[in-house]
């Protein structure tokens, strides 16, 4: 049986998270990234792996050595789920600013329907 993986499954993991920061800042091989680490070198290979299946990074071989280098267009699909939260608060606290600046009884400004969670705000 295959396992699917997905993006969120890929950075759910700290070692994994740690191991694309690295590897934003320059190439290393699966040798370099595991001195990083105090886990052994095939725990790492196995989080390479991972990373290289969600396509976070890619590996490449260059003679002997396996060479890694992020990828971070994958992770646009945690950035625009996280956006639409983000959007959410940002009207709730805006909301919350006009009604604090304005008194209590004041009439709330427009705000912005969320589709996805059909979240309305109900005015009084």
């Amino acid at each position: 049986m295959e396992t699917r993986r997905d993006v969120f499954q890929a950075i759910s993991d700290p070692t994994r998270r740690e191991i694309i920061g690295i590897l934003a800042a320059k190439k290393l091989n699966v040798n370099a990234i595991s001195e990083h680490f105090e886990v052994s070198r095939q725990a790492i290979s196995l989080h390479v792996k991972i990373l290289q299946e969600c396509n976070l990074i890619t590996v490449t071989q260059q003679g002997r050595e396996r060479v890694c280098e992020a990828s971070l267009e994958g992770l646009s699909e945690v950035s625009q789920w996280t956006d639409q939260f983000r959007d959410f608060w940002t009207d709730k606290l805006l909301l919350l600013k006009h009604v604090v600046e304005t008194g209590a009884n004041a009439s709330a400004p427009p705000v912005k329907r969320y589709p996805k969670f059909r979240i309305k705000i109900k005015k009084k």
